[in-house]
């Protein structure tokens, strides 16, 4: 199946959108079912399994920040505080979401910007961590490659679900009527597929500097790890900032 991306409905719908809104909640049970916010979290772990301390995890294209809040909830038991800076075109986080993570004693931080735009910045701090769900996908090759290159400058850990692009994901998006989804999700959920990831593709698309441990792999029944970790001897510099060292565009 090649890789084919289309416009989602969902992100042509206003927020406010009663179809927008059902499809939000779909997403979140979607979420729930593959697992995604177990699979990441693990990996944050065993990533940072030595590192107690503040933990800045910042997530590309947040939504309305349930996924971040899901991920949260799987990392309480690590030591240390944690800043949640949750990233998306539209600022759709609730007070509910906020108030959750800040139960479980993270900071959290909106950010309504372009991703492009905002990693583009020279000044930002970076952050301990970048993980995205379920928006890689909406890419082409040539944007993926762009927005990777900045993400590795801001970061030296990076972790990624995103829709397994096969054929049996492809079957599972015709039984979401079933389950209440409506006619957004449907759409969407075949597009996201087609869009999606095999093989080494994501690997593809990341800085070829050669100071980066990268793992992609099928994960769970429907979803696509991808993870890009800067080795040590790079990571822990004089600085101790991410290095940028070959990860020019």
């Amino acid at each position: 199946m090649e890789r084919c991306i289309q416009r989602e409905w969902l992100d042509e719908l206003p927020p406010e959108e009663p179809r927008a809104i059902h499809s939000r909640r779909d997403l979140q049970r979607i979420n729930a079912w593959m697992g995604n916010a177990r699979i990441l979290a693990r990996e944050i772990k065993v990533a940072r399994i030595q590192q107690p301390g503040m933990l800045r995890i910042l997530e590309l294209g947040a939504g309305d920040g349930t996924f971040m809040l899901r991920l949260a909830r799987r990392m309480q038991n690590r030591p240390g505080l944690a800043e949640a800076l949750l990233l998306d075109q539209q600022s759709i986080v609730s007070d509910k979401t906020r108030g959750g993570l800040m139960q479980l004693g993270w900071t959290v931080k909106t950010i309504c910007a372009d991703v492009f735009e905002w990693l583009g910045q020279p000044a930002i701090d970076p952050v301990d961590v970048i993980v995205a769900n379920l928006f890689l996908h909406h890419f082409p090759g040539q944007d993926l490659e762009v927005l990777l290159h900045q993400a590795a400058r801001r970061t030296n850990l990076f972790v990624a679900c995103e829709p397994r692009r096969s054929g049996f994901a492809l079957a599972a998006t015709r039984t979401l009527r079933l389950i209440g989804c409506n006619e957004v999700t449907r759409h969407d959920a075949l597009l996201s597929v087609r869009s999606g990831f095999d093989a080494k593709e994501i690997s593809s698309s990341w800085p070829k500097s050669g100071a980066w441990e990268l793992r992609e792999k099928p994960a769970g029944l429907f979803s696509h790890l991808f993870l890009a970790r800067r080795m040590a001897a790079v990571a822990n510099d004089s600085s101790g900032e991410p290095s940028e060292h070959g990860d020019e565009v």
